[in-house]
């Protein structure tokens, strides 16, 4: 390799790392904007993150990062820890990190084939026995943002688990050379971590009922038989990576009594849930509004109202009409308990409240609140928005444009000859190409972009205050990327590409900007497919 070519090596290294911190400090005000009423407690990540990216943007001279980081820590200096962040405050820094937002995810680097790769910080481990499949899955893993490394030995397994904690290990049953090796190096290394790693087994053999049972006791989470292909195997790893934490519950409590409401506030966040609390029951269509809560507390008897007659204002409200309703009361009487539920309620808690009691009703609630949820609004397939969702996001997202005065761009996928996909290698391995184009959108694309599935193998994405040239841009890389992803149908390889339709919002109806993405979608086609198309203002 020439001098140049190692320089330009460094150089892309180097952007890497600016671009990942730069994405840690977006992540971090995502997270202050989405909850205004936690932003202190995220203030000092916020301070320490803008810090380190201004270090690493002047030492590898990417101006443009290093000045927007500068402007970020400069507004943090004049928000005092512990202090609410007020609207000024907050518009100013949303402005800034807008700045930082289009020189990371929204703008391509001119001096690069392509946009710096945002891997994850914490590695997935492979320990196959099979050393060309391990190879092979490591470049496919990295397609999709993993840092995968792979392994021949169990000791040398056994060090860099101790030295950092995967996300997850591919481990075969009989890796070391003997059977159930693979399982004996598991459970040596799962001795050296309070929580278990989860592991996903595969095995040539179907394993014995005492092999399965071995390998589920010391924390694995699937057993193959017979090994899968890559396209699998991804989909199984990125189901037990961090990069799928559940969100925290966002619980709304209204108590009359202020003690006992921030004593609840303190039981709710040492659980690591959102709580918003109010003490007037005056306030509750305000506090819906603004908070939109998952799970609802209410106290049963309160001056003016009781907590019954607040549930039945809150169901009138179609949105709110199967959130979970908690009441909480000194009431012993069975019957009045029962009579209160059957006003809108979904549980009774009784006073003084054990907090462990509390919080696994909350978390039982919560998850089939979200079950339920996610089988209204998501595709079953993908786990994407689907279609009647994606249009309602899309009108929220217009009202939003027009209220803040922000650019936003609408985006048509098709996945190009799908039909041959499928008459080729059959509808599994169709499936298995819109699962992996979905999970490829959300690992590349913002978490304030809406991705949905439009319908069979076509693709919606609302992308919120962008441009029209860097939403080209950044699904045109995602285009780039997708097309040299190796899909497998048994023992042949083959790869597939999309077309694309963008069209930037000008002050039109949902209908309307649908149709002028779609018109870029089929001129895409006509022009020979695998291209990105802006439609014409």
């Amino acid at each position: 390799m020439n001098d140049e070519s190692q320089k330009e090596k460094l150089r892309q290294h180097f952007a890497r790392r600016v671009t990942t911190q730069a994405r840690v400090v977006l992540d971090t005000w995502q997270k202050i904007r989405d909850d205004r009423s936690q932003a202190p407690a995220h203030r000092d990540d916020l301070i320490a993150a803008a810090d380190k990216l201004v270090r690493y943007a002047r030492r590898f001279e990417m101006d443009s990062h290093a000045a927007a980081g500068e402007l970020i820590l400069a507004l943090l200096t004049d928000w005092h820890q512990d202090t609410p962040l007020d609207d000024a405050k907050a518009k100013a820094l949303e402005d800034a990190t807008e700045n930082l937002r289009l020189s990371t995810q929204r703008r391509t680097d001119q001096d690069t084939s392509s946009a710096p790769q945002q891997y994850r910080r914490t590695p997935v481990y492979i320990a196959l026995s099979n050393e060309e499949m391990a190879s092979r899955l490591i470049r496919q893993l990295e397609f999709f943002g993993f840092r995968a490394s792979a392994f021949s030995a169990s000791a040398d397994l056994i060090e860099a688990c101790a030295l950092s904690k995967p996300e997850t290990i591919l481990m075969d049953v009989s890796f070391g050379g003997r059977d159930n090796d693979g399982i004996a190096t598991v459970e040596q290394l799962q001795e050296q971590h309070d929580t278990p790693i989860p592991i996903i087994f595969v095995s040539d053999e179907d394993g014995s009922i005492e092999t399965r049972l071995r390998a589920s006791r010391c924390g694995g989470e699937e057993f193959f038989y017979p090994a899968v292909d890559p396209g699998q195997l991804i989909e199984k790893i990125e189901t037990y990576t961090h990069g799928n934490t559940v969100e925290p519950y966002k619980v709304l409590v209204l108590d009359d009594s202020r003690a006992q409401a921030k004593y609840m506030e303190t039981v709710l966040k040492k659980a690591g849930m959102t709580a918003h609390i109010i003490t007037d029951p005056m306030q509750i269509i305000h506090a819906l509004e603004e908070f939109s809560p998952e799970i609802i507390i209410l106290d049963m008897y309160m001056p003016g109202c009781t907590g019954m007659e607040i549930a039945r204002v809150i169901r009138q409200q179609d949105r709110f009409h199967s959130v979970p309703i908690i009441y909480l009361s000194a009431e012993e009487d069975v019957s009045k308990q029962l009579h209160a539920m059957s006003l809108g309620g979904d549980d009774f808690l009784t006073k003084p409240i054990d907090p462990k009691h509390l919080i696994a009703t909350l978390h039982n609630r919560g998850r089939r609140a979200r079950s339920l949820l996610a089988l209204m609004i998501r595709d079953s397939l993908t786990g994407l928005f689907n279609h009647t969702h994606t249009l309602h996001l899309l009108e929220q997202e217009i009202v939003r444009a027009r209220q803040k005065d922000q650019p936003m761009c609408f985006a048509m996928i098709d996945i190009d000859f799908f039909k041959k996909v499928n008459d080729t290698f059959g509808h599994p391995i169709g499936d298995r190409i819109l699962r992996s184009l979905s999970m490829f959108l959300k690992q590349r694309l913002r978490k304030t972009d809406h991705i949905g599935r439009y319908g069979g193998e076509e693709f919606a994405i609302i992308l919120p205050n962008t441009r029209p040239g860097d939403a080209r841009n950044v699904l045109n890389e995602i285009r780039e990327r997708f097309s040299e992803l190796t899909q497998q149908a048994g023992d042949r390889e083959f790869n597939v590409t999309f077309s694309c339709g963008i069209a930037d919002w000008q002050d039109e109806t949902a209908q309307a900007l649908c149709e002028r993405a779609d018109r870029a979608l089929y001129t895409s086609k006509e022009h020979g497919r695998n291209c990105v198309t802006l439609a014409e203002t």
